[in-house]
């Protein structure tokens, strides 16, 4: 019995076609890792924005959405008996989806205000008064939209949640965040949302 016999050595194009093979799994490996990621932000971004990306926030109070026109408007208006649309792309008199958006709120003896905000740059002092004079005084419930209803609609959800709805700043920021479609991260520049949520959080007479 011989022992610490060594194991015959493969020959040379099987050994070539096994570094091969593993070279190949590393690589889809490696690709795998790279592109399942964007893949799944993607296919999330898209499914809310096939469906509207409407969401319940306060029952009978706040709901959110991305930019909706025609029957879909409609319906939602009066499935959830909204009272105010809170348009927070501003006035775009002549676009179709504005006028759309007008004539449908109209019809359905809904109010309409228009606030300009940007997804990527912090609202003004002027414009934050705005906005949550109408998040407190407007006629509820309230459907708040802007183009994608991610962002900008994420700002405001979570300013309602704290200053209104009074809920704890972590749950209020919640309204931020990749759930409603989100995100503040790599080139982005909508982080300039959740900066402008912070200030308004912190400001004296906040909770």
């Amino acid at each position: 019995m011989v022992e610490n016999a060594e194991r015959p050595s493969k020959p040379v194009g099987q050994r070539a076609w096994s570094l091969a093979r593993t070279r190949s799994r590393a690589i889809l490996l490696a690709a795998a890792l790279v592109l399942v990621p964007p893949l799944g932000i993607g296919g999330w971004a898209g499914a809310l924005q096939l469906t509207g990306n409407i969401h319940e926030i306060e029952p009978g109070a706040l709901y959110r959405s991305a930019q909706l026109n025609g029957q879909a408007l409609g319906d939602v208006l009066k499935r959830y008996g909204i009272r105010t649309v809170i348009n927070l792309r501003g006035a775009h008199d002549g676009a179709k989806w504005y006028e759309d958006e007008r004539a449908r709120v109209q019809a359905a003896g809904v109010g309409h205000l228009d606030i300009r905000m940007s997804a990527t740059h912090e609202p003004d002092a002027a414009t934050r008064a705005a906005l949550i004079e109408a998040l407190r005084t407007a006629p509820r419930p309230l459907l708040i939209h802007c183009k994608s209803g991610a962002d900008r609609t994420g700002l405001a959800a979570a300013v309602y949640e704290l200053l209104v709805a009074g809920r704890p700043k972590d749950q209020a920021a919640g309204q931020l965040s990749f759930r409603y479609g989100h995100f503040p991260w790599l080139t982005s520049r909508t982080g300039a949302m959740d900066r402008a949520f912070e200030e308004i959080a912190a400001a004296p007479g906040s909770p």
